[in-house]
Protein backbone atom coordinates (compact mmCIF):
# COMPACT_ATOMS: atom_id res chain seq x y z
CA UNK A 1 0.00 0.00 0.00
CA UNK A 2 2.86 2.36 0.84
CA UNK A 3 4.52 1.53 -2.52
CA UNK A 4 1.32 2.30 -4.41
CA UNK A 5 0.83 5.60 -2.59
CA UNK A 6 4.44 6.62 -3.29
CA UNK A 7 4.05 5.64 -6.94
CA UNK A 8 0.81 7.68 -7.25
CA UNK A 9 2.50 10.70 -5.65
CA UNK A 10 5.51 10.38 -7.98
CA UNK A 11 3.31 10.16 -11.08
CA UNK A 12 1.20 13.09 -9.87
CA UNK A 13 4.34 15.17 -9.25
CA UNK A 14 5.72 14.31 -12.69
CA UNK A 15 2.43 15.27 -14.38
CA UNK A 16 2.40 18.55 -12.47
CA UNK A 17 5.98 19.31 -13.56
CA UNK A 18 5.15 18.55 -17.20
CA UNK A 19 2.09 20.83 -17.02
CA UNK A 20 4.11 23.66 -15.47
CA UNK A 21 6.89 23.21 -17.99
CA UNK A 22 4.43 23.42 -20.89
CA UNK A 23 2.79 26.52 -19.40
CA UNK A 24 6.17 28.22 -19.01
CA UNK A 25 7.14 27.42 -22.59
CA UNK A 26 3.89 28.91 -23.90
CA UNK A 27 4.33 32.06 -21.83
CA UNK A 28 7.92 32.42 -23.01
CA UNK A 29 6.96 32.99 -26.66
CA UNK A 30 6.88 36.79 -26.86
CA UNK A 31 3.98 38.11 -28.88
CA UNK A 32 3.00 34.70 -30.18
CA UNK A 33 0.23 34.87 -32.76
CA UNK A 34 0.07 38.68 -32.67
CA UNK A 35 3.78 38.90 -33.49
CA UNK A 36 3.27 36.63 -36.49
CA UNK A 37 0.30 38.70 -37.67
CA UNK A 38 2.24 41.97 -37.33
CA UNK A 39 5.23 40.63 -39.26
CA UNK A 40 2.87 39.53 -42.03
CA UNK A 41 1.05 42.89 -42.09
CA UNK A 42 4.33 44.80 -42.17
CA UNK A 43 5.56 42.67 -45.08
CA UNK A 44 2.27 43.07 -46.99
CA UNK A 45 2.43 46.82 -46.43
CA UNK A 46 5.97 46.97 -47.81
CA UNK A 47 4.86 45.04 -50.90
CA UNK A 48 1.93 47.46 -51.39
CA UNK A 49 4.39 50.37 -51.40
CA UNK A 50 6.65 48.52 -53.84
CA UNK A 51 3.61 48.00 -56.09
CA UNK A 52 2.80 51.74 -55.82
CA UNK A 53 -0.68 50.92 -54.49
CA UNK A 54 -1.79 54.07 -52.61
CA UNK A 55 -5.12 52.60 -51.41
CA UNK A 56 -3.54 49.44 -50.01
CA UNK A 57 -0.73 51.50 -48.46
CA UNK A 58 -3.26 53.72 -46.69
CA UNK A 59 -5.33 50.76 -45.45
CA UNK A 60 -2.76 50.03 -42.73
CA UNK A 61 -3.24 53.39 -40.96
CA UNK A 62 -5.87 54.48 -38.44
CA UNK A 63 -7.84 57.60 -39.40
CA UNK A 64 -5.96 59.66 -36.80
CA UNK A 65 -2.49 58.22 -37.49
CA UNK A 66 0.70 60.24 -37.07
CA UNK A 67 3.57 60.09 -39.57
CA UNK A 68 7.00 61.55 -38.85
CA UNK A 69 9.12 61.48 -42.02
CA UNK A 70 12.63 62.96 -42.07
CA UNK A 71 13.17 66.63 -42.90
CA UNK A 72 9.51 67.70 -42.96
CA UNK A 73 6.97 68.48 -40.22
CA UNK A 74 4.94 65.63 -38.72
CA UNK A 75 1.76 64.69 -40.58
CA UNK A 76 -1.43 64.03 -38.68
CA UNK A 77 -4.44 62.22 -40.08
CA UNK A 78 -4.95 59.94 -43.04
CA UNK A 79 -5.48 62.68 -45.64
CA UNK A 80 -2.13 64.42 -45.08
CA UNK A 81 -0.35 61.05 -44.94
CA UNK A 82 -2.08 60.02 -48.18
CA UNK A 83 -0.81 63.20 -49.90
CA UNK A 84 2.79 62.36 -48.98
CA UNK A 85 2.50 58.69 -50.01
CA UNK A 86 0.83 59.64 -53.28
CA UNK A 87 3.66 62.02 -54.17
CA UNK A 88 6.29 59.41 -53.22
CA UNK A 89 4.64 56.56 -55.11
CA UNK A 90 4.12 58.72 -58.21
CA UNK A 91 7.73 60.00 -58.22
CA UNK A 92 9.71 59.03 -61.29
CA UNK A 93 11.79 55.90 -60.70
CA UNK A 94 10.26 55.21 -57.27
CA UNK A 95 10.77 51.73 -55.87
CA UNK A 96 11.62 50.08 -52.61
CA UNK A 97 10.27 48.73 -49.38
CA UNK A 98 11.28 47.63 -45.91
CA UNK A 99 11.99 44.63 -43.72
CA UNK A 100 11.08 44.20 -40.06
CA UNK A 101 13.90 43.29 -37.71
CA UNK A 102 12.02 43.41 -34.40
CA UNK A 103 8.39 43.11 -33.27
CA UNK A 104 7.37 43.75 -29.68
CA UNK A 105 3.79 43.13 -28.54
CA UNK A 106 2.37 44.36 -25.25
CA UNK A 107 -1.37 43.98 -24.89
CA UNK A 108 -3.19 46.16 -27.44
CA UNK A 109 -0.07 48.08 -28.48
CA UNK A 110 3.00 46.93 -30.32
CA UNK A 111 5.90 48.31 -32.25
CA UNK A 112 7.78 47.13 -35.30
CA UNK A 113 11.27 48.31 -36.20
CA UNK A 114 13.38 47.58 -39.22
CA UNK A 115 15.27 48.93 -42.19
CA UNK A 116 14.06 50.44 -45.43
CA UNK A 117 15.46 51.25 -48.85
CA UNK A 118 13.75 53.47 -51.40
CA UNK A 119 14.89 54.73 -54.77
CA UNK A 120 13.63 57.54 -56.97
CA UNK A 121 15.03 59.63 -59.78
CA UNK A 122 16.35 63.09 -58.87
CA UNK A 123 15.78 66.24 -60.93
CA UNK A 124 18.77 65.48 -63.18
CA UNK A 125 17.41 61.99 -64.00
CA UNK A 126 19.94 60.21 -61.80
CA UNK A 127 18.67 57.42 -59.48
CA UNK A 128 18.94 58.32 -55.80
CA UNK A 129 18.69 55.68 -53.08
CA UNK A 130 17.70 56.42 -49.50
CA UNK A 131 18.31 53.86 -46.75
CA UNK A 132 17.37 54.09 -43.12
CA UNK A 133 15.44 52.70 -40.20
CA UNK A 134 11.78 52.87 -39.22
CA UNK A 135 9.51 52.54 -36.22
CA UNK A 136 5.81 51.81 -36.46
CA UNK A 137 3.44 51.74 -33.51
CA UNK A 138 0.44 49.46 -34.03
CA UNK A 139 -2.78 49.38 -32.02
CA UNK A 140 -5.23 46.49 -31.87
CA UNK A 141 -8.67 47.64 -33.02
CA UNK A 142 -12.04 46.71 -31.52
CA UNK A 143 -12.50 44.05 -34.25
CA UNK A 144 -9.14 42.43 -33.34
CA UNK A 145 -7.27 43.77 -36.39
CA UNK A 146 -4.06 45.80 -36.09
CA UNK A 147 -3.65 49.33 -37.52
CA UNK A 148 -0.68 51.68 -37.50
CA UNK A 149 -1.16 54.72 -35.24
CA UNK A 150 2.36 56.18 -35.61
CA UNK A 151 4.88 55.78 -38.41
CA UNK A 152 8.37 57.26 -38.24
CA UNK A 153 11.42 56.73 -40.39
CA UNK A 154 14.95 58.03 -40.18
CA UNK A 155 17.13 58.47 -43.26
CA UNK A 156 20.83 57.71 -43.31
CA UNK A 157 21.33 60.34 -46.05
CA UNK A 158 23.28 63.39 -45.00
Amino acid sequence: MLKLSLRVRTITLLLLLVALSTACQTAATPGGADETVLRKLDDEWSRAVGAKDVEKTMSYYTDDALMMPPNIPALSGKQSIRTLWQSLLEAQGFGGGWKATKVEVSGNLSYVTGTYEMTETDDSGKPMTDKGTYLKVWKKQADGSWKCVADMFSSELR
